[in-house]
C-alpha cells in the first residue's frame, strides 16, 4: 500500500521518514508536549528514529498510520497526528496528535484532524474514531468536542507515563455523526 500524502490549506500530512529525526525530537522531547502524550520524552536523536522506525512497522502491518505535519509556508516539520489501533477490517481505529507549541491556538490540529477524518472516513471506510485523553488535557478535549466527538467516560489508570497510571477520557466520532 502507497503512503497516503494528506493535503489541507496550510499543511502537509506526509510520510514521517529518518529525514524527520531531528524536527521530530525537538518536538518530542518538550515536557509542554508529552506531558499529555502517554510517554516520557525522548531523550536523545536515536530514541527518536526508533519511534519514527515503528510508525513505518505500524503502517506496514497495517494498524496504525502516522502522517507528519508540514507547515506548507515554510516546509517546517511541525507535529505527528495519526490512526492508532487501526483496524480496518472491524472498521475503527482511534486518532492521536501532537503539534510544536509555536504552533498551538491557531486551528491547525482542527484542520489536520479533519482531513485524517476525511481519509479514515471516506477512503478506510471506517464507522467509528475513537480518541484517548488526559483529563488535564483541557486543550485536547475542547478540540474534539468542537469537532463533533462525544465523551464516553473515563478509563481508570489506563495511562502510564512517569511512573505511575493515569486515569483517560474515551471520545468517539462515528461516521453516521461525522457525516451529518
Amino acid at each position: 500500500m502507497e503512503f497516503p500524502v494528506l493535503e489541507t490549506e496550510r499543511m502537509s500530512l506526509v510520510h514521517i521518514g529518518q529525514q524527520y529525526a531531528e524536527p521530530f525530537y525537538r518536538i518530542m522531547s518538550r515536557e509542554d508536549v508529552t506531558r499529555y502524550y502517554g510517554m516520557n520524552p525522548l531523550l536523545n536523536l536515536q530514541e527518536a528514529g526508533a519511534v519514527i522506525d515503528s510508525f513505518q512497522l505500524l503502517f506496514e502491518s497495517k494498524r496504525g498510520i502516522r502522517w507528519g505535519i508540514v507547515w506548507k509556508e515554510s516546509e517546517e516539520f511541525i507535529g505527528t497526528i495519526g490512526l492508532n489501533n487501526l483496524n480496518v477490517r472491524a472498521k475503527k481505529s482511534e486518532i492521536g496528535y501532537e503539534l510544536h507549541p509555536d504552533y498551538w491556538r491557531k486551528g491547525l490540529m482542527q484542520e489536520a484532524v479533519q482531513a485524517v477524518l476525511l481519509y479514515a472516513f471516506e477512503h478506510l471506510d471506517l464507522v467509528r474514531m475513537g480518541a484517548v485523553t488526559f483529563p488535564d488535557n483541557e486543550a485536547s478535549s475542547h478540540l474534539l468536542k468542537k469537532i463533533g466527538f462525544i465523551e464516553e467516560g473515563k478509563l481508570r489508570s489506563y495511562l502510564y507515563q512517569a511512573g505511575k497510571s493515569h486515569d483517560a477520557l474515551l471520545f468517539s466520532l462515528l461516521k453516521s455523526d461525522w457525516t451529518k
